[in-house]
């Protein structure tokens, strides 16, 4: 738990100070939140899913299904995602694509709306294997 702490912390300091390789980072206004987000995605005792606790921005968090993955085991493949906020309402829907980056238990996530991306991120594998830690953003494609 310690180490998903951390690793938390690293990408509340890195994202956000290595900016954009596509542009210059704007900076958000006073009161406005952070484009940045967290979700811990879990293995489940059922082939092809994933269970997953979110937040974004530290303002809207809950829990969420990634379904459709492969049954082989492991985190890598093409899932269907529904999150929910903590009162049970649902939030958002999205394909989720989860990559392997090599080398290590490295990954890049991407999140898709009818075909376009919504938003990317990086992760890395926690809790002996059976967890994947995401930091994420929405991204403008």
């Amino acid at each position: 738990m310690l180490r998903l702490f951390l690793f938390a912390v690293a990408l509340t300091v890195v994202l956000p100070a290595s900016g954009n390789a596509a542009g210059p980072t704007t900076v958000p206004k006073a009161g406005e939140p952070l484009n940045i987000g967290f979700v811990l995605y879990t293995t489940s005792n059922t082939p092809g899913v994933l269970n997953a606790r979110w937040t974004y921005a530290n303002a809207y968090s809950g829990p969420g299904v990634a379904t459709g993955g492969p049954t082989a085991g492991g985190f890598v493949g093409r899932y269907h995602v529904r999150y929910f906020l903590e009162n049970g309402q649902f939030s958002d829907e999205y394909d989720l694509e989860i990559q392997r980056h090599a080398p290590g238990d490295f990954y890049d996530v991407t999140w898709i709306t009818d075909g376009k991306v919504s938003a990317r991120g990086v992760g890395m594998e926690v809790a002996g294997g059976k967890s994947l830690a995401v930091g994420w953003r929405r991204v403008a494609d």
